[in-house]
């Protein structure tokens, strides 16, 4: 039996394909194209979230440059993805503190971002039609998390697991990291 794809995944894995060539659809390329899509909408989210420093350790135009130079090269939605994903690795990095932007390069990059994804690919953000976004799941998920986190600080790390192989059988993926743990969907 085949798994019913989100709309903006099946978008996501033609735009991943230049538009003269061969479309190969098979259902591996779609499981992969809906990770990287995931992937790149997480990162659009965290953008909201980012902090700001007084200097920007990668250079913003030449990034945006890159995204405008894949358009006018015919159209070329597999380059203007890498640069995207160039855009994630960007994004992560600041979060995790190793890369800083300032405020004013911040929202240039949120802009140039949004205009990618949003208006030249026509992807729609996950939370518009997710149910991740509901308050009530979130806060069920979070009652698990801080379960999970007293699991881990009594030392149950066998009630800590299960949680989140539970979770992830459901397709929600724990993430612990320095701030803590979030979650986010496969």
């Amino acid at each position: 039996m085949s798994k019913a794809y989100n709309p903006n995944v099946v978008r996501f894995f033609m735009m991943q394909s230049a538009y003269r060539s061969v479309l190969d659809l098979t259902n591996n390329g779609l499981l992969a194209s809906e990770k990287g899509f995931h992937r790149l909408m997480h990162a659009v989210d965290d953008l909201e979230n980012l902090k700001t420093s007084n200097t920007t350790s990668f250079d913003i135009q030449d990034w945006k440059q890159k995204c405008y130079d894949a358009m006018n090269d015919d159209f070329n939605t597999p380059i203007l993805i890498a640069n995207l994903f160039e855009a994630v690795n960007y994004i992560n990095a600041i979060k995790e503190g190793h890369t800083t932007i300032t405020k004013e390069d911040l929202n240039l990059f949120k802009t140039t971002i949004h205009n990618f994804v949003f208006d030249v690919l026509g992807l729609k953000s996950t939370a518009e039609d997710s149910i991740i976004g509901t308050d009530k799941l979130s806060g069920a998920v979070e009652l698990l998390i801080t379960l999970r986190q007293e699991a881990r600080a009594n030392k149950d790390f066998a009630l800590s697991d299960k949680i989140r192989n539970e979770l992830e059988a459901v397709g929600i993926q724990l993430n612990d990291g320095r701030e803590g743990t979030t979650f986010s969907t496969n």
